[in-house]
């Protein structure tokens, strides 16, 4: 009995006041606990679990219902003109029959035509261009608007070798365009 007498001594004494022996007697606990349970469980379902995937994907929405997201898409303002001044079309109309010019337009007759329809920002870059290489073309149809808010617009003029878009501001309710891009086709 000395013997073990001895042994829980020193388990008390020595081995359970270290961290290493307190360490270790949780670990004997808890595979205990682990292997306790395994045995009263019994044999594990290998179709159970990860392995029995759904065969379609779960869905939480209706897929024949309407947008439920939260961010929607707002419809666009129409734009707002002020009483007695051009509409958003009218502007770009005018802007592409100043833009397009015509035979024998001189640099300054063209910049003068464009600087009542156009923003003090695109004049100045507009300044130093020569006529000469803005394409000869004419117009194919009726100019499409797309409103973007009420004082923000873009316009697409169709012409026979491309197509104009002009971005037309109207911070005071008078139309005037703001940059220009002409795409060939």
């Amino acid at each position: 009995m000395t013997a073990m007498r001895r042994a829980v001594e020193m388990l008390v004494t020595r081995v359970l006041r270290s961290r290493l022996g307190v360490a270790l007697l949780i670990a004997v606990l808890v595979f205990g606990v682990i292997g306790t349970a395994r045995l009263v469980a019994g044999p594990v379902d290998a179709t159970s679990g990860l392995s029995s995937r759904p065969r379609e994907p779960i869905t939480t929405v209706d897929p024949s219902e309407a947008d439920d997201g939260v961010i929607a898409t707002p419809v666009p303002e129409s734009p707002r003109t002020r009483t007695g001044e051009l509409t958003p079309e009218q502007t770009a109309g005018r802007f592409t029959t100043a833009w397009l010019g015509g035979p024998g337009v001189t640099a300054d007759e063209w910049q003068a035509s464009l600087r009542p329809l156009s923003t003090p920002a695109l004049t100045e870059k507009l300044a130093g261009v020569d006529p000469e290489g803005v394409p000869v073309a004419k117009v194919a149809g009726a100019p499409t608007l797309r409103a973007r808010t009420a004082a923000f617009t873009e316009v697409l003029v169709p012409l026979e070798n491309g197509r104009l878009r002009l971005e037309l501001v109207a911070p005071e309710g008078r139309w005037l365009v703001d940059a220009v891009d002409w795409e060939r086709e």
